[in-house]
C-alpha cells in the first residue's frame, strides 16, 4: 500500500503532466485539493498520540513571539546571543542548536521573545531532521525571521519558503477574503461582491468542494481568488504570518553583490558577528509586528508610561484593551476616558467599540454596584 509521501509524489507528477487550460481547471483543482489533504495528514497524522518533540517548544513569554528560521550555520545563534544576551551555542559546524532556545529583549516598552530554532533541511515538512517540530513552533510565532547566509545562493530562500508553505504557513500574505459556509442542503452555490473570478468557475469550485465531501455550501468571494486560496479557506488550518528575510554575514560580500540582493522584498542586511544594522533590525521587527502601545491612567494619578499595554493595531478597540488587562474587566466596564490621537478632544468619553491609536492614554470607569 502506498505511503502518504508516495501518494503526494504521484499527484505532483500527474499535475506536472496535465496541461493548464479551461478544460482541465476542474481536474487540477481536484488534484490540488487531494494534495492539500495528504499534506495535512503529514502535519497531523491520523493516529494522533505519540511524542511530538517533548520539551522542544518554549513557554510563551512577553508581548510577541519571533522565530529565527533557516538552514544550519547561517548565524541564527549569534543573532540570538547578541540581541537578547541569552547564550545560544554557536560554532563552525552544522546543527549546533538541537532544541528551541528562548530569549527576550525590550523595545519601545514591549517585551519580545526571540526563539532560536534548530536549522532545518530540505524535506523538513516531511519530518526530516526534526523539521516538523521546528516548523510547528514557527506556526505559533507572531513574526518569522528567515535567516540567510548572504554568501550562499538565494535558492535557499525558495527552499525554506517551500518547506514552510508545505506546513500551512503563508508568509507575508493576507487571509483570502472568502466566506465559506457549509449547509445541510441546497448544493454548491457561490456569489461575488466587487470582483470578477478569472481563476475559478462553477465546475472547479464544485470539484474542490466534493473532494472535501462537502456537497452543500455557500461561498461568497470578495476578491479574485485562485484555486490555492479557495483550498486554504476550505482547509481552515492555515496561518498568515509576516516575515523578514535577514541577509546575515554581509561582511563576506562586496557592495555590488549587496546592491543586487537589495532587490529582494522584505529583506534586511545585517552582520551578526559585527552587530551591523541591529538598530534597524529591531525597528523592522516592531514595524512588522504592527503593535500599538496603550498607557493606563488610574483615577486621580498620572499615566503609567513605564509599562504600556501592547495590542495588535488590527482591531485595537477599548474592548480588546480591556481583555488584554483582564478578561473580567469588560463585565464591569461602564465607559472610558481617552487622551491621544484617537480622541476628538482630550479627554473623550468612549464606549467599547472606540478604536485606539498608538500611545493613547486610557482610563477605565467601572460600573457602580
Amino acid at each position: 500500500m502506498s505511503t502518504t509521501q508516495e501518494k503526494i509524489k504521484e499527484i505532483e507528477a500527474e499535475m506536472a503532466r496535465t496541461q493548464k487550460n479551461k478544460a482541465t481547471s476542474a481536474h487540477l483543482g481536484m488534484l490540488k485539493a487531494k494534495l492539500a489533504k495528504l499534506k495535512r495528514e503529514l502535519i497531523a497524522p491520523k493516529g494522533g498520540g505519540g511524542k511530538t518533540g517533548e520539551g522542544f517548544d518554549a513557554k510563551k513569554a512577553g508581548d510577541a513571539r519571533v522565530g529565527l528560521v533557516g538552514f544550519p550555520s547561517v548565524g541564527k545563534s549569534t543573532l540570538m546571543s547578541k540581541m537578547t544576551g541569552t547564550e545560544s551555542l554557536a560554532a563552525a559546524y552544522h546543527f549546533t542548536t538541537l532544541t528551541c532556545i528562548p530569549g527576550t529583549y525590550r523595545y519601545k516598552g514591549c517585551k519580545i521573545q526571540l526563539l532560536d530554532l534548530p536549522g532545518i533541511i530540505e524535506g523538513a515538512k516531511d519530518g526530516k531532521g526534526r523539521g516538523r517540530q521546528v516548523i510547528g513552533v514557527a506556526r505559533t510565532c507572531n513574526l518569522i525571521l528567515i535567516v540567510l547566509d548572504a554568501s550562499q545562493p538565494m535558492t535557499h530562500k525558495l527552499l525554506i519558503e517551500h518547506e514552510l508553505e508545505g506546513f500551512g504557513i503563508r508568509l507575508n500574505k493576507k487571509k483570502p477574503d472568502i466566506r465559506f459556509t457549509r449547509r445541510n442542503k441546497g448544493g454548491i452555490s457561490y456569489s461575488t461582491i466587487g470582483c470578477k473570478l478569472t481563476h475559478l468557475d462553477k465546475k472547479t469550485i464544485t470539484a474542490i468542494c466534493k473532494e472535501y465531501r462537502c456537497l452543500n455550501a455557500d461561498i461568497c468571494f470578495k476578491q479574485d481568488a485562485t484555486i490555492d486560496e479557495l483550498i486554504d479557506v476550505v482547509e481552515g488550518n492555515r496561518v498568515y504570518t509576516p516575515c523578514i528575510y535577514i541577509l546575515n554575514m554581509i561582511d563576506k560580500i562586496t557592495i555590488e553583490e549587496l546592491d543586487l540582493l537589495s532587490q529582494v522584498p522584505h529583506y534586511l542586511p545585517v552582520s551578526g558577528g559585527n552587530e551591523w544594522n541591529f538598530d534597524l533590525l529591531r525597528e523592522k521587527i516592531w514595524e512588522y509586528l504592527d503593535f500599538i502601545r496603550i498607557y493606563t491612567k488610574p483615577r486621580g494619578q498620572i499615566p503609567d508610561y513605564s509599562a504600556p499595554v501592547v495590542i495588535s493595531r488590527k482591531g485595537a478597540t477599548i474592548a480588546k484593551f480591556c481583555q488584554r488587562i483582564h478578561k473580567g474587566l469588560l463585565e464591569q466596564f461602564k465607559e472610558a476616558l481617552v487622551w491621544g490621537r484617537s480622541a476628538k478632544h482630550n479627554p473623550q468619553r468612549v464606549g467599547k467599540s472606540h478604536k485606539l491609536a498608538d500611545e493613547d492614554v486610557v482610563q477605565i470607569i467601572k460600573k457602580i454596584r
